[in-house]
């Protein structure tokens, strides 16, 4: 297991599954980061609360608002006509890689909040993932379950 968040996100994200349960509860409006960090702090053994969850979402909050969102509101916008402009394309890509830079950095801003959490508690995945995706109002179930199943093997 990856010690750290980016790192245990990109080998879980590419677990057969994941990306797809991933994209689907993000298109429901769910924080794919919060969800990678939910799975990670079970991994750790880390218990969920109610005051954990709170401090993860204020963290995520305006990070995703401000920063994530943005830019993928503009790559989303782009898609189409970049696949007809070559240099539409490139600009867009590099909106893909800061994208996925502003995700890293909410993920070490997660890591770093949950830095001293007590490991070796008794733990449960279903809190976490559904604690962190509480505020999606169309929570995909399906998907959570197979963000479950993917993410761990069972």
């Amino acid at each position: 297991m990856s010690s750290d968040l980016w790192s245990f996100s990109l080998t879980t994200y590419a677990r057969p599954g994941v990306e797809q349960a991933c994209l689907k509860l993000q298109a429901a409006g769910a924080n794919v980061c919060l969800l990678l960090c939910g799975l990670w702090l079970d991994q750790r053994k880390v218990a969920c609360s109610e005051q954990r969850l709170q401090q993860l979402g204020r963290v995520a909050e305006n990070w995703d608002a401000d920063v994530v969102q943005p830019l993928r509101a503009l790559r989303t916008q782009w898609k189409a006509a970049a696949a007809e402009d070559a240099d539409l394309d490139a600009l867009r890509e590099k909106v893909k890689a800061l994208e996925l830079e502003a995700e890293r950095r909410l993920l070490l801003r997660l890591e770093q909040t949950a830095q001293r959490w007590p490991q070796d508690e008794v733990t449960d995945l279903s809190a976490w993932l559904e604690g962190v995706a509480a505020d999606t109002a169309n929570l995909d179930r399906d998907a959570l379950h197979q963000l479950r199943v993917a993410a761990t093997g069972t």
